[in-house]
């Protein structure tokens, strides 16, 4: 579902803008909209378009669509961003971001290499998968990363998977008990790694069953998910579930590694710092989205905009104060 633009912008080497944009998702593009409303020349550059979106069909919890398609929302994020003047590169890694005569130089592949005033950090997080067959087939007709987000797209359906251990599973496995008939929870350890409290919530359910030393080994469906098949690792007994769905809990894997070359001071989890304004601590350089340690468990499409915006805003104003932009009329 990966949107892509149909002929891909060509960048000049050595382009001067006054924001780079570093992920297209709805941080990314949230903050480009912002960027360009404070007439900042802007440029988004991306691996590709959509972000977390890309892993699902439906979302009905963004303000003021009570349902749209992931595709759909996706396109008005990159149209809007567009009609003022946004220009978006996808296709394009960006593989360093560094100090250079007073501006930043960003670099990419596809001989990306631009130069800005300030830089802001969308990448999002890579949200951990099973690689297991079906799961990439029966993505986003079924097979959900994010219990909180698509919960009540399954009001009224019999049963339902969620695989994990942490508080983002149990917690997906309450919120999903008031919605469906059962649920089973299945998780490859003995014990679970999430706070008691919630533990103690799921284990009240009478809907749900915990399936403990056991991991999902197959996704079956035709046109969306029917079955899960469930291995039992201590008793090599396997089960086979017929589901509506599985919500895939199992954690997120940040960009650690890319953020350490930038020199971004990340936290134990691997995501960037950021204050309330989403600075981090290189001056210039900005973070949004599912890539700062912000709200790591509630990660959500409105909250990801609401970061890109702010983090365009800082921008704005630390490009001013460093006299790297002068807007119209200013003397």
């Amino acid at each position: 579902m990966s949107l892509r633009i149909a002929s891909r912008p060509k960048l000049e080497k050595g382009g001067r803008f006054d924001v780079v944009v570093v992920g297209g998702g709805p941080a990314g593009l949230s903050a480009a909209v912002y960027a360009s409303r404070f007439l900042l020349k802007t440029v988004v550059l991306t691996v590709d378009v959509g972000g977390q979106l890309n892993l699902t069909n439906w979302v009905d919890d963004y303000p003021g669509f009570s349902r749209i398609s992931a595709s759909e929302l996706v396109a008005r994020f990159r149209d809007h961003a567009q009609s003022f003047g946004v220009t978006i590169v996808p296709g394009v890694e960006v593989k360093s971001v560094m100090r250079e005569n007073g501006l930043f130089r960003v670099l990419g592949t596809g001989g990306v290499d631009v130069y800005s005033g300030s830089v802001i950090i969308a990448v999002g997080a890579m949200r951990r998968k099973l690689g297991v067959p079906g799961e990439e087939e029966f993505q986003g007709r079924g097979v959900s990363y994010c219990s909180i987000c698509d919960a009540p797209l399954f009001k009224g359906r019999n049963a339902v998977v969620v695989v994990g251990g942490g508080d983002s599973a149990l917690e997906g496995v309450a919120l999903l008990s008031s919605y469906v008939g059962r649920v089973y929870l299945v998780h490859r350890r003995g014990e679970f790694r999430a706070k008691p409290v919630l533990v103690e919530e799921v284990l009240a359910r009478d809907n749900v069953e915990l399936l403990l030393n056991s991991v999902v080994t197959e996704i079956l469906g035709e046109d969306s998910v029917k079955a899960v098949k469930v291995l039992n690792k201590v008793t090599g007994e396997t089960r086979i579930l017929e589901v509506d769905g599985i919500f895939i809990e199992i954690g997120f894997e940040p960009a650690r590694e890319f953020f350490k070359s930038i020199g971004l001071e990340v936290d134990d989890y691997g995501y960037i710092k950021v204050d309330e304004w989403m600075r981090t601590n290189i001056p210039g350089v900005f973070a949004a989205g599912d890539a700062i340690n912000m709200w790591r468990g509630f990660r959500q499409v409105v909250t990801a905009a609401a970061t890109g915006a702010v983090a365009a805003y800082s921008a704005y104003q630390y490009l001013i104060e460093k006299g790297l932009y002068r807007p119209a009329g200013f003397k």
